[in-house]
Order: structure tokens, then sequence, then C-alpha cells
């Protein structure tokens, strides 16, 4: 017989699965369609299991232990399996210009998405390294560099500069492989490092940088056509202008062409940017191919030096411009003759003329502007010569004969010094010849292996680039003559570039290599600077600059390249490119000192996502290139680096007020939480001094049904205590149990921030549930806070309707709360009427602040007031003492102690000692006591229902209010006039009173109508009586009056009477705060 049995079976057809109706054991299997088999052995009953078990939850059916997992799990976290293939299918698309252009010029890549080609290390790091560090400096201000600081002097900038860039590019390997860098760069890596504020502050420092790199360019490029190319091209002529006109004039040519440039340049870009891309390798070709050119002309000069005359009258250099021979006279066949060089400085071509003084007292002189690696010009140049500006360029030792008064004349047939040098001006020049390291990590999204290419093409890019700037400083001081080196336009060697002269085969292999070298990377300066930008405000933690995360239909940031355009225009109107470098140097060296800062940060806060593939790298190091830059920014302009620096806090402060909350696990979280850690273990070793002490507040609110703050009010005067100081924790009780609740205790704080946000408290809120709110509120009281950042005063609200029979809890659980704060040691603040109390917005124009010192308490009635107007709400009210003095006391001697005392505690208040006399007690008083009695024994005493309590109370009301007073009761106890008052209040009856019956009888109740009233308390409710009329006629009309809180009787029978005192004592009073000291001295005379 066979056994019927069910069995599940899942079959992989076309990605379904479908359930098999029940069969027999020997129906059900067909090849290769059963994942799972129970067989059944016919003769032993026993089952054999050929695979897995399956379970089934929902349409998915899992196999073996995964079946331990309920079904709500597996649907949230993903197997082992398909994470691990999602991982390996992982690809990050370049999201480039390049890809842009292509999907937009392309039909099929509309259709179907191209994979790029991913690059290796030499295509996709290090020639773009290469092609971003060789730049406009090299070529246009190298020879001058080291022809003013000497060869020393520029192999020390050389270094300085290097090591710091090398030091930054250690640190951003190890960033660059701590994980996926998409495209972004160094923006991304100090984003997510540091976190969304110095991410935005050095994003934006990075993009004005590399748009003022922009300007650089353009200004090379244009002094490389309109100097050495097409000198007539220029527009406002230089010939026949001197001095301040001539430079002027030349700075307006830059200006006007400049402009031109950077348009065309703009519109190359908005236009196509495949272009640029296509022409890259032909602008890196370039560069490598002058640099080649230069290293080939200085091992020509080893035994066959180019022939670059200069001429030199005296020892100032002469402008080869307008003459063909170095001489003042050549002897002819007729004769001797004058030359053309004697016509420039004398005014006929006759030997009698009348020729200019310093001409005429000194020889002309012609040496070899280019000498030779083998001339031993090197120690000539060793040292520096730095110029102020106009100054003629001098060589050394040739004599020369002058009259020191006499002024510089004929100022453009001299080489002059155009600005003024120092050491610190050439530092601040040449570092933009060093930026452009970042270009790797720019590219990570077109990498074969980002975390492998990056740290080596990045490092051997370095390398290279130091090693060609360093002998190039050797090789130029060693091959070329000092005065051509300090010539900066080449004026001395018939106009040619300096760098040229030096090259093989023709100079015009430097112009033109170098001038199409520094278009291509003004072309790169204004791809690269949009995308950046773009990139920030997609980001969204700048809300002005979200309108530049938009673009082209495919991307392409049309309105940040519009940006970028205006920016690099100012650059271009500066005009000067000496001027423009030291700019850019600030915002790549504040650029590279954050990522220094944050590989340090990363490194010595050891996080556990802090795992780099590139091992080499040390936090002393990181600290070292971050001092480096810091080191440099102020050697290269002081006052160029306090402006950076305050546009970078600028915009920090700007992101952490404004800009969107973002959460990227940054460093500076992983710092504040060692800071904060570190803070609390100090905070430990012992409580604060007395002057210190600050009211560390737990605020207890109540929340209602829907989880909204019911006296908003409390956190105004939380705002108004604190003003933003010290800690605050606002808190909330729900009753009920954890699991059900804890959607309501979500909804409960989120209520609280907003309250806290909208009343400007900061601090820290905290929702606890419990099965009933007297627990929860003394959890609060107990669990608050953390270490020794704890709170030390409670500030909660009167409970307003504790008088209604259905709040009775309410009034026990605020006594309950008192004797916790005091058992703990713990200031307590009651406001009384919180909805009388100001909002922060409400300005007091006049009145008082009112404290009745009736106890001695620590100082806290002293220090509430002085703390209160520190806000502005309370400011303008003026702050008054009342003391109260017996019989025995001296007030005018207390008046006088009380003055000298505040005087010492620096505080400022106006002091009044009022005498109450002891006095009969009235039958007033003796009727109150007894209604309060009264009603107390009836609500204690008597078991009734709700509806019955309240008809009880209504009748003790109607009957006890009209009783006449029998005459014996005042004199009775009129008989101890001088007993002091006692802090006991407790009732105390007799036999039957004491006892409670189980069952409501009439003769119970009788019996309590008959009572007599206790004699402390008629004592203590003469004295409440007799205080507050007091205190309301002295301070009717002050805004606040602070109060001395006295705690409640130690065992629980007389609650009801303590609640009936203190309002007693307060009634009749609009703002009241009632303060309960902690035990311990909060202020102090002492400084």
């Amino acid at each position: 017989k066979n056994r019927q049995w069910v069995t599940e079976e899942q079959t992989w057809l076309q990605g379904e699965s479908k359930t098999l109706s029940p069969k027999t054991s020997h129906e059900s299997g067909k090849p290769g369609e059963t994942m799972t088999r129970r067989q059944t052995n016919k003769g032993t009953g026993k089952e054999f299991f050929l695979s897995s078990l399956m379970c089934d939850h929902g349409n998915t059916i899992y196999s073996g232990w995964l079946c331990a997992f309920p079904q709500e799990e597996m649907d949230t976290s993903p197997m082992v399996s398909s994470l691990l293939s999602s991982l390996a299918n992982y690809s990050n698309l370049p999201q480039g210009s390049k890809e842009h252009e292509e999907a937009e010029n392309n039909e099929e890549a509309r259709k179907k998405p191209v994979k790029a080609p991913r690059m290796g290390t030499l295509m996709g790091v290090y020639l773009p390294c290469l092609q971003n560090i060789f730049g406009v400096i090299l070529f246009l201000r190298m020879t001058w560099l080291v022809g003013i600081g000497g060869v020393l002097g520029t192999f020390i900038i050389v270094f300085m500069c290097c090591s710091t860039t090398m030091l930054t590019a250690i640190s951003m390997s190890a960033i660059a492989t701590n994980g996926v860098v998409p495209a972004g760069g160094s923006y991304y890596m100090i984003s997510r490092s540091l976190g969304p504020e110095f991410g935005g502050a050095v994003g934006i420092c990075f993009y004005l940088g590399t748009t003022f790199a922009g300007a650089m360019y353009i200004l090379g490029c244009i002094e490389i056509l309109l100097i050495y190319i097409a000198p007539h091209a220029a527009i406002f002529r230089l010939e026949g202008l001197e001095g301040p006109e001539a430079e002027a004039a030349l700075l307006n040519n830059m200006r006007v062409y400049g402009t031109c440039v950077l348009t065309f340049m703009a519109i190359v870009v908005f236009v196509g940017v495949k272009y640029v891309n296509k022409l890259a390798l032909v602008f890196l070709a370039c560069v490598i191919l002058s640099i080649l050119a230069v290293y080939a002309g200085v091992i020509k000069t080893a035994f066959e030096p180019p022939d670059f005359p200069i001429c030199i009258l005296g020892n100032r250099t002469l402008v080869w411009k307008g003459f063909d021979v170095c001489a003042k006279m050549i002897e002819q066949e007729n004769g001797t003759v004058t030359t053309k060089l004697w016509k420039l400085f004398c005014d006929s071509e006759f030997l009698n003329a009348t020729c200019d003084e310093y001409f005429a007292n000194n020889n002309v002189s012609e040496v070899q502007g280019i000498p030779g690696i083998t001339s031993g010009i090197l120690a000539e140049n060793l040292f520096g010569n730095y110029y102020q500006k106009g100054v003629a360029i001098e060589k050394r030792g040739i004599p020369s004969v002058m009259d020191p008064d006499a002024p510089l004349s004929s100022l453009n047939r001299y080489v002059l010094a155009d600005i003024t040098s120092y050491f610190t001006l050439l530092v601040g020049i040449y570092f933009p010849s060093v930026t452009g390291i970042m270009a790797g990590s720019n590219r990570s999204g077109d990498l074969r292996d980002a975390q492998k290419s990056i740290p080596i093409g990045t490092i051997m890019a370095i390398t290279t680039t130091s090693l060609v700037y360093m002998s190039s400083v050797v090789l130029f001081g060693a091959c070329i003559e000092g005065v051509v080196l300090r010539d900066k336009f080449g004026e001395a060697v018939n106009g040619n570039l300096v760098i040229g002269t030096l090259a093989w085969p023709s100079p015009w292999v430097i112009v033109i290599g170098s001038f199409f070298s520094t278009c291509g990377a003004g072309l790169q300066s204004l791809t690269g600077a949009p995308r950046l930008l773009q990139a920030i405000a997609r980001d969204g933690i700048v809300p002005f600059l979200r309108v530049f995360g938009h673009g082209k239909a495919n991307g392409e940031p049309t309105w940040a390249l519009l940006l970028t355009a205006c920016i690099c225009e100012s650059g271009i109107l500066i005009a000067s490119l000496d001027s423009v470098a030291p700019i850019l140097s600030m915002f790549f060296l504040m650029c590279y000192m954050f990522v220094n800062l944050a590989c340090a940060v990363q490194t010595l806060l050891r996080t556990p996502n802090w795992r780099p593939r590139f091992k080499f790298y040390h936090w002393a190091l990181s600290f070292l290139g971050m001092s480096l830059c810091l080191s440099l920014m102020f050697i290269c302009s002081w006052y160029y680096a306090i402006v950076a620096m305050v546009i970078a806090s600028c915009i920090y402060k700007y992101i952490e007020f404004r800009g969107a909350e973002k959460e990227w696990g940054d460093g500076i979280r992983g710092l504040s939480l060692s800071a904060a850690r570190f803070a609390l273990m100090r905070l430990e070793e012992g409580p604060p001094h007395t002057k210190n002490w600050r009211p560390q507040l737990l605020v207890l609110v109540s929340v209602d049904a829907e989880q909204n703050v019911e006296q908003p009010r409390m956190l105004s005067l939380t705002c108004q205590l604190k003003a933003g100081k010290g800690l605050t924790i606002v808190g909330t009780a729900l009753e009920g149990t954890f699991l059900d609740n804890h959607p309501q205790a979500q909804r409960a704080e989120q209520s609280l921030r907003k309250m806290m946000e909208t009343e400007k408290v900061k601090g820290f809120c905290q929702v606890v549930i419990s099965s009933n709110l007297r627990d929860a509120t003394s959890h609060l009281i107990q669990a608050g806070g953390l270490g020794g950042l704890q709170h030390n005063t409670v500030l909660v609200s009167w409970p307003r309707n504790w008088k209604q029979a259905e709040d009775h809890q309410t009034w026990r659980n605020f006594i309950e709360l008192v004797r916790e704060t005091t058992a703990a040691h713990l200031a307590l603040l009651v406001p009384k009427n919180i909805t009388a109390f100001p909002s922060n917005g409400e300005r007091f124009t006049e009145g008082s602040i009112d404290v009745w010192w009736i106890v001695h308490d620590g100082g806290m009635l002293m220090l509430l007031p002085f703390l209160l107007r520190q806000h502005k709400v309370w400011r303008k009210c003026k702050m008054r003492i009342f003391t109260v003095a017996q019989m025995d006391d001296n007030s005018i001697q207390m008046k006088k102690d009380l003055t000298t005392f505040l005087y010492h505690l620096r505080i400022d208040a106006e002091v009044e000692v009022v005498e109450m006399h002891d006095s009969d007690i009235s039958a007033y008083t003796y009727e109150k006591t007894l209604v309060m009695e009264q009603r107390s024994q009836i609500l204690k005493q008597i078991n009734l229902t709700k509806n019955e309590r309240e008809r009880e109370v209504q009748l003790i009301h109607e009957n006890a209010t009209p009783t006449p007073t029998s005459p014996q009761s005042p004199a009775e106890s009129a008989e101890t006039p001088g007993d002091k008052v006692h802090m006991t209040w407790t009732d105390k009856f007799d036999g039957d009173q004491a006892k409670a019956p189980s069952a409501p009888s009439p003769e119970g109740i009788k019996d309590i109508f008959n009572m007599k009233p206790n004699q402390s308390n008629v004592r203590r409710m003469h004295t409440a009586l007799k205080l507050n009329g007091v205190i309301a006629k002295k301070s009717q009309e002050a805004k606040l009056v602070l109060l001395n809180m006295p705690g409640p009787p130690k065992n629980r029978t007389g609650d009801e009477n303590y609640m009936e005192f203190l309002e007693v004592l307060t009634e009749g009073l609009n703002r009241v705060l009632l303060v309960r000291g902690g035990g311990r001295e909060v202020i102090t005379i002492y400084s």
C-alpha cells in the first residue's frame, strides 16, 4: 500500500515556482524537476532525505538553516549569496563630460549604454597628473625665480612645495583607497572624512582655486602670444611708453585678449567637451616635448653653447631692441662712426652730440647669455638678488660710474624689475606649479583599479615632476647668465622666451609648446571647475548653490559654467600672472591642508571603517603636511591667507546653520565623540566648585494624547534661565509598556525636539515609558544624564487642578517628586501659573523680580534672578530682596548685613527687611484650617466612588463655610503666642478618628464634622496667611516672585495639608517660582 504524502516542489522554469499537488511517491518524480524528495521504504518504514528540507515563506522558498529566520527578517536582510553577487557586478559608471557628449551624439548609446573602457595607472593617473602639474609657471617664471631667489633659495622653495604635495599625496592615497571614491575627487574625500561643513567649505575653496587657475593659464597664454609670438597684435601700443604707462598698456592688452580667449574657451566647453578630451593628448605631448627640448639644450651647451649675446652698459643690462651692434662706435674704412645704440642715448649721431650722463661715463660690454653648463656660472647664481620695482637689472663684478643722486633716465632702454621681489612672493608665485595632484583621484570612476592606481600613479607623477623641477633649478643656474635669468620677459635676449634660449633645436619649440599647453590647461580648468561646483550643489549642503546643480539634458553644468566664467573673468581683470598666482596658492594650500587633516583625524581616531589598502601612511606625516600647508599659506601672503580662512569659515558657519543635515560617518563626529568621552571622564573626578555651579536642568513636561507638549512656557522659562549654557534635559513620561508604546515615545520625542527648536532650548530630550507615571518620573530623575554630566536641578510645573477629585494622583506624584529631589540632593524649581510666564519674544521694559528670602538654601534665590536678567526678556527688570525679621531680630542690622553680603556677591539689588509681629489667630484662619482637615479626612478615610466623593466635597463646602466659630477656639490656640511654627504637618487624631472605617457611615461623617482642628496646622495656616498677605502687598506689581519652598511632611498623612499650605502661601500672586535648594552652596563671594 502506497502512503500518501505532501511535498512542495520548486521549479525554475522562466524564473517562476509552482507548488505540485499531492502525489504518490512513484508518480511524483520527473528528472531534474524535484528539488527535494522524501521517499518511503515500504519494508522498514524509514524515511530518507535526498536533499535539504525546504520551507515556504510566502512566495519564496528557503532551504536548510534559513528556515530558522522569520519571514520579516529574511525580507529585510539579504542573503549572503545575493549580496556577494551584487557587489561582484558593481560598476561605477563614469559621470564625466566625455560620456555625456558620447551619449548626446551617439544614437546607439541612447538605446544601449556603452561601458567606457577602464584605464590603468599610466593613462588614468600618471599622465593626467603630469599634465596638470607641469604648467605655465615652469615655462614663464621658473628662470626668473632662479635668477631672483638664487639656486639655493629657489631649491629650498621647490623642495618645500614638492614635500608638501608628496605628503598630501600620501594622505590622499590613504583616503582614496579606503573604499570606493566616486567622481568628485578631493571634495568627496574631504566631505566624507570631515563632514559636510568642512567638505563644503574646502570644496568651494578648491573650486575657487581651480577657477583662478584657469584665469592664470589664460593670462599665461596671452603673455606668450603678445610678448613672444605676435607682439604687433597688441591693441594698446607699448612703443615710446615708459614706467607706469607701459605697465598699464600691457595690463590692458592682457585684459582685452584674456576676456576674448575666456569667452572662446567657455563656448568650446559649452558646445562640446569631447573636443577638449580629444585634444588633451596633444596638449600633453606639447608639455613633454618642451621639457625634453630643454634637457636636450642643456646637454648641447656642454660642447656648443647657443649664441645669445647680451649688451651691458656699465653694469646695467640693456634691452636689445633698436640696435644691432653692442658698441658705442665702430671702426669703418672711412673712420669711426657711431652705432644705433649711440643714437638711443644721444641727441645726434655725431661724436660731439650731447649724450646721457650714464652712457657717457660707462663702457659697453657684450657677454654671452648662455655660457653653458661647463662655464662655472653656477657659483655666481648661487645666491639671490632681490630688487625694488623700477630698478635696473645689474651684473655683478663689472664696475660702473654713476651719480648716486642722479635719477634713472632712458627707462625704456634698460631691463627693469617690474615688481618688488622678496622670498615669500617667490613662494606664492611658484606653488601653483606643483598643484594638480588631484587629477588621478578626480578620475577614479574611469580607473580599472582605483585603489591601486591612485597611490602609485600620483606618487610617481609627483616624484617625476619634483625631479624635473629640482634639476631645472640647478641646470638653469649652471647654464644661463644671471642677468638673463632675472630678465622676466627676455628683453635682453632680443625678446626671446628665456627658457626658449636654452632649448634645442629652436626657441620656437618651447614657445609653441608652452602656448598650447597653457591653452589646454585653461580648457581643462574650465571643464573641471563647473563639475566640481555641480557636485557640491547636488549634495544639497549649501542651499544657495542648488541652482548650479542643474544643467543641460545630458547633465552638462550650464549654470555652473556661467558662474565659473564670471569668477575667471575677475581673475583676468587683475591681469598680472604674478598677482593671480598667490590667490590660487591660498585655495589649493587650504584644500591640501584639510586632506592631511582628514587622514590624521581618521588615523588617530582609529574608526572601524578606516581600513585603507595603501599602508605607507602615518598620522605624523599627515600633521607634518598640514603644518607645511599652513606655513606656506602665511609665507606666501599673510593677508591672502586670512581672507581665504575667513571665506572658508563663513561657508562653514553658513552650512552649519542653514545647510542640510547630512550624516556621512565623518571623522569630525568621531572626534566629537572622543572629545566628549574625554571631557566626561574629567568631569567624573569630582563635583564642580561653587564658582562653576550653574543649574543643570532636568525639565519635566507632560504630553497630551497626541504626544504634544502641554506646557510650552516651561521651555520658554528654560531658555531664559539657561541662555544656551550648561546641560538641559527635557524629559516626559508615558504610561504603558515599552513594546506597545514605542511609536508613541518616538512621536513624543519628535514633539519635544520640535518644541525645543521653536523655543531655542539647546539640550537633549528623553522619553521614559513605565507602568505608571510615578515610576517613569522617578526613572528620569535617577537615570538622566551621563557620568559627570548630570542634572542638579529639576524644573517641574505646579499641578494646576490638584483640588479636583479625579486629579488626586497628580498631586500625590508631585509630592513624591519633591521628596525624591530632596533625597537626591537636587534643587527644585516649581513655577506656579506657568501659562502667565512670558514667552521668549516678550520684553519687560520695567518692573522687578522680587526674592523673598525666608530660609537660606545655598544661595539659589540669589543666583536665579541674576541668571534670568542675562536674558533679554528680564534684562530691564530690577532685583529686590525681601527678608523676614522676627520679634527678637535687629532689622536695621539685618538690612546692613544683607547689603554687604550682596555687595560681596557682586549682585545689584534693593534690600528690604519685613517685620512680622505675632498676632492673634483670626477666626478666618481657624475656619480655613478646619475646612482643610475635614476635606482631607473625608477623602482619605471614606471609601467612596468618584461621583459620591464629588458630592461629599460639595456638601462639606456648603456646610463648613457659614459655620460660626466658637469663641473659645481662638483663645485656646492663642495661649502660646511665642511658640515657633513646627515643620511637621502631621495630623494627630485620637481613637476612632485614626482608624479608617471600611464602609461609610453617617456616624463617622458626623464625627468628622464635629472634630477640632490640629493646633499645629492652625499655627501653620496662620503664618502662611500672614506671609501671603505681606507678599501680596509688597510684590503685587512684581513681574516675578521667587519664594522658598518648604519641604513636605516626613510621613504621608499630611500630604493634602502640605498642598493647601503652599496654595495659601502663593494665593493672589501672578507669577511665582517656588525654589528649594539642593543642600549645597551655589554662590560664593570669592573670585
